[in-house]
């Protein structure tokens, strides 16, 4: 059980009091440092951040006159965890469909669906998970009508209204079981209908004019047909959805006929199965690090060792909610990332190391959608998304003592607290009035 955050509280206060409002040259010094890209923790490690971006992480990095010093001694400090599969922001209360906007089953539009206008910066599980160490999300619309769902967007968790750090940041496509339901009852049937609609793309890109839409010969609506442009040119990354290793070849073949797409393989729960054929590819893969299970036929060969041997391969894989809970609990990635290193100890299983299980859920989830360069990790230009622990992050008895959002430190708390602190030691006239009888 995570220990209340009431007892280190007021250690960490003690170090920001002087903080101001705006991003500044904040240092964070000697705590366990994990840089987030696949390397090992370091002891006595030290942050900077000037102006909401990191500047130097390391050992022996050395401290800007005038920075703010933040003494993390006895603490873990980290980049802030990004969620590689999410559909946080999107939905408030999954019961209540009104506030459900990650699925649109009625619209005539496919493609060209773009959740980001969508995104809720103010639904309670941005802010729990928030104060659970999880900075970035990526958010995936789910499929109505159509085996392509739309346009998802890469956010980031903090408080304020300005959640979106890319719009239109990848194209979902459902394959597979769902895929072959959507396009018709088959996969074949599903492999014709994405195949099609890709060509209708590239005959909108050729001649975007003589493009009617939704002809006798046309599929697509003309906005759908134009948001599938970038898709077919490799200018955006395709979250393809597929399980069962047969899916996951089908789709590598399709670069036979479309070279440029630039595929990420979402699910890929029998992916260890054709891991050397996904390397070769070169394709990325988000992964759900609990599944262990054959929940469905798509998923007989599942095991937990899926990602590790994955890995072994040499293939790319980031963490995220692909099995559902993906509108409210990002925070189990801690969870995923610590079981993978908790297989090493079990025979016969395929584990990860700690700092290859812990670039899952920071680093690779960037990497597998281009933005690696800015966003995941504590390198040099990276967004100042940091994030200190009272322990290991991977253990479930740790919980986050602060966490920064592009240099900016943010609030830990939430719905759960205040109900949390209302109660615990409930005052006269702080109870409901049932409690008066």
């Amino acid at each position: 059980m995570r220990r209340p955050l009431a007892l280190f509280a007021s250690v960490v206060a003690l170090s920001f009091v002087t903080a101001p409002v705006s991003a500044q040259t904040i240092a964070i010094t000697g705590g366990k440092l994990a840089i987030g890209d696949g390397s090992e923790p370091i002891d006595n490690g030290t942050v900077v951040i000037v102006n909401g971006k990191v500047v130097a992480a390391g050992a022996g990095v050395a401290v800007p006159a005038g920075a703010q010093r933040i003494d993390a001694t006895g603490q873990w400090v980290t980049p802030g965890i990004m969620s590689g599969f999410s559909r946080v922001g999107l939905v408030e209360v999954e019961a209540v469909g009104e506030t459900e906007d990650s699925e649109a089953p009625k619209s005539p539009f496919s493609a060209a669906i773009d959740v980001a206008p969508a995104v809720n910066p103010l639904v309670n599980p941005v802010a729990i998970n928030r104060t659970s160490g999880v900075t970035r999300a990526v958010v995936v619309p789910s499929a109505g009508a159509s085996i392509f769902a739309g346009q998802g967007a890469i956010i980031d968790l903090g408080a304020d209204m300005n959640a979106i750090t890319q719009a239109r940041a990848f194209q979902y496509v459902e394959l597979g079981e769902a895929g072959a339901d959507k396009a018709g009852g088959s996969r074949a049937a599903a492999q014709l209908m994405f195949r099609t609609l890709l060509g209708e793309a590239q005959d909108y890109a050729r001649n975007p004019a003589a493009y009617d839409g939704r002809s006798k010969d046309n599929l697509l609506l003309r906005a759908d047909a134009k948001a599938l442009v970038p898709v077919v040119q490799g200018k955006v990354p395709l979250l393809v959805h597929v399980e069962r290793s047969a899916d996951i070849l089908s789709v590598i073949a399709l670069r036979e006929e479309f070279a440029a797409l630039k595929i990420v393989l979402v699910g890929a729960s029998e992916g260890w199965r054709v891991a050397p054929q996904i390397a070769a590819a070169r394709i990325p893969v988000i992964a759900a690090g609990l599944t262990d299970l054959p929940s469905s036929f798509e998923k007989l060969a599942a095991t937990q060792s899926n990602v590790g041997r994955m890995m072994e391969a040499g293939v790319l894989v980031a963490l995220g909610l692909t099995e559902g809970n993906d509108a409210v609990q990002l925070r189990w990635a801690m969870q995923q990332a610590g079981n993978m290193v908790a297989l090493q100890k079990i025979p016969g299983a395929t584990g990860l190391s700690w700092g290859q299980a812990f670039r899952t859920i920071t680093s690779a989830p960037a990497e597998a959608l281009g933005v690696g360069d800015r966003l995941g990790s504590l390198r040099a230009g990276r967004v100042g998304d940091v994030v200190i622990w009272d322990g290991d992050p991977l253990e479930l008895s740790s919980a986050a003592t602060a966490v920064f959002i592009d240099g900016k430190q943010q609030p830990l708390e939430n719905r759960q607290t205040k109900l949390r602190d209302r109660y615990a030691i409930p005052a006269p006239g702080t109870l409901p009035k049932a409690y008066d009888h």
